[in-house]
């Protein structure tokens, strides 16, 4: 559920109150009493920061297993080479065409 803060136009009394979405905004103030109670606009509780999420943030068990393995943003970044292009950069004979020497 999320927290909505409220204040008061008359009597300048605010307030975060925790509601459903379904619920209806509140409209009279606890404090004076008066039908000036709304809803005021704020900003996000949390903040995206980093490079993305990876599978092994904030898996249970200790916090050596997650420095171990690849995560997953480098996974994806490094696409893996196809066959054809492991043999033809390993330059065996069969796929590599013949050279002349001009000589």
């Amino acid at each position: 559920m999320p927290i909505y803060a409220y204040r008061c136009e008359a009597c300048g009394f605010e307030k975060d109150v925790l509601q459903k979405l379904s619920d209806a905004p509140l409209t009279q103030c606890p404090s004076c009493g008066k039908a000036s109670f709304a809803k005021q606009v704020t900003a996000a509780g949390f903040q995206l920061k980093g490079s993305g999420w990876y599978v092994t943030d904030f898996r249970g068990g200790s916090g050596a297993s997650s420095a171990a393995g690849p995560t997953a943003a480098s996974t994806l970044a490094t696409p893996a080479a196809s066959p054809e292009v492991a043999a033809s950069s390993a330059g065996s004979p069969s796929t590599t065409a013949p050279t002349t020497d001009a000589s």
